[in-house]
């Protein structure tokens, strides 16, 4: 057997799934919020500082998608993933 005949193995790490779960959960329910005709990011700069779900409309479960995530963690990502461009 040649060695490209072997797959190479990736590599993940926790933190980096997470930080991908945290960004497609954000834009699932950005998406839905939109749809509905809200303002997404003043919805969700709303939940973010106050914690209040009612910030998150439950179409399309946005509000359940976004409720299992922590807001420290969705700050977070955001934090890193605009600082560590």
């Amino acid at each position: 057997m040649d060695n490209d005949s072997f797959q190479k193995t990736n590599v993940y790490s926790i933190e980096t799934i997470k930080r991908e779960e945290v960004i497609i959960t954000l834009k699932e329910v950005y998406d839905a919020l939109k749809e509905r005709g809200y303002k997404p990011i003043n919805q969700l700069v709303g939940y973010l500082m106050s914690g209040d779900l009612a910030y998150i409309s439950s179409y399309k479960d946005a509000r359940k998608k976004i409720a299992v995530i922590s807001r420290e963690d969705i700050i977070e990502t955001l934090l890193k993933k605009e600082l560590e461009k």
